[in-house]
């Protein structure tokens, strides 16, 4: 059923209308053009009123505010963390000594998918160990 004008949509949360404030606030301003007003349960905001919408825009604000900090704190311990020598992702399946065992492998009359199944690893994890290592000695 379609909101019409005089409704009121109510969430329980703030965040289950939107992911960041100009979200929220497009989405808010877009229902008050409607005529429609908002409520939030938890947060007690009801944007029928003029209080209700200040509380609305000091809430998002210090939402915003929160998530920027995280993406701060975040991006900083990344990069101190590479500063320490310490990268991101998933340990390679590939080892170097696999990745030469491999080779010798295929030296000796092997193909790729058999010499991975020799050193129990995946024949794409083989492919890409190859390829990445072939294209750093080019």
């Amino acid at each position: 059923m379609p909101l019409r004008d005089g409704d009121v949509l109510a969430v329980w949360r703030l965040d289950r209308l939107g992911r960041s404030m100009p979200h929220l606030i497009e989405t808010i301003g877009a229902l008050e053009a409607r005529g429609v007003g908002f409520r939030s349960l938890t947060e007690a905001i009801d944007t029928t009123t003029p209080g209700g919408r200040l509380i609305f825009h000091v809430f998002g604000a210090l939402g915003q505010f929160e998530r920027d900090l995280i993406r701060e704190r975040t991006k900083a311990g990344l990069t101190a963390a590479a500063a320490r020598g310490r990268k991101g992702g998933r340990k390679p399946v590939v080892t170097a000594d696999k990745l030469q065992r491999a080779r010798e492998h295929i030296a000796n009359g092997l193909n790729v998918r058999e010499a991975a199944t020799r050193l129990k690893v995946s024949k794409t994890a083989l492919y890409t160990a190859l390829q990445s290592t072939s294209a750093a000695d080019s």
